[in-house]
């Protein structure tokens, strides 16, 4: 599957944006407007003017729909919640070429309110995923008692976690001690 780089970009900061929920990470990540600049700076999302209470509820309500994406059980499904978000965001393509990264597209009209900014750029991120019939790379975590998701764009699909160096080191280890209880639990036999 080809991913150009702005696809790449935009489908972290929809990783990222979805395991700030409560459900993915036990709290609230977004809590207040700092949170959410915060959140834009760290991402490097462009174009962003001011955020007020009304940006952070659009957020809110935004990574909610995007979550259902992720669980929508069908490419038909994912396809409609997708139509649906690109459409209510009124996404207008162009060229641009800011901050030293070559000639991209934006998806979101010039300074357009955070919310409807991060419906254009992720939801078209998720149409290509969905056009390129790859909607299985959108996971969730495997480690128990985990709930973030991630996108898998390794070559064979077999990433299980959202992140190897905890939540799958994490269950290595678990594994590796339970290897190691077990034989010792064996009796030595000898001959």
């Amino acid at each position: 599957m080809l991913i150009t780089h702005d696809t790449e970009c935009a489908l972290s900061i929809l990783v990222e944006l979805l395991n700030t929920a409560p459900e993915a990470c036990g709290s609230e990540q977004l809590p207040d407007v700092a949170a959410l600049s915060a959140f834009v700076v760290r991402q490097e999302i462009s174009e962003i003017d001011s955020l007020g209470p009304a940006d952070l509820a659009a957020v809110h309500e935004l990574r909610s729909r995007l979550r259902e994406v992720f669980s929508a059980g069908s490419v038909e499904r994912a396809a409609g919640l997708v139509n649906a978000l690109v459409a209510e965001a009124g996404t207008t393509p162009r060229l641009t070429n800011h901050d030293d990264h070559g000639w991209h597209i934006h998806y979101f009209a010039p300074h357009a309110a955070v919310g409807r900014h991060l419906a254009a750029e992720l939801g078209m991120a998720l149409a290509f995923i969905v056009m390129a019939g790859e909607l299985e790379r959108l996971r969730r975590c495997e480690a128990p008692g985990c709930a973030r998701v991630f996108v898998d764009l390794s070559r064979n699909r077999s990433r299980r976690y959202c992140d190897s160096r905890t939540c799958g080191n994490r269950l290595h280890v678990a594994a590796y001690r339970a290897r190691q209880r077990s034989a010792e639990a064996v009796p030595a036999t000898g001959g």
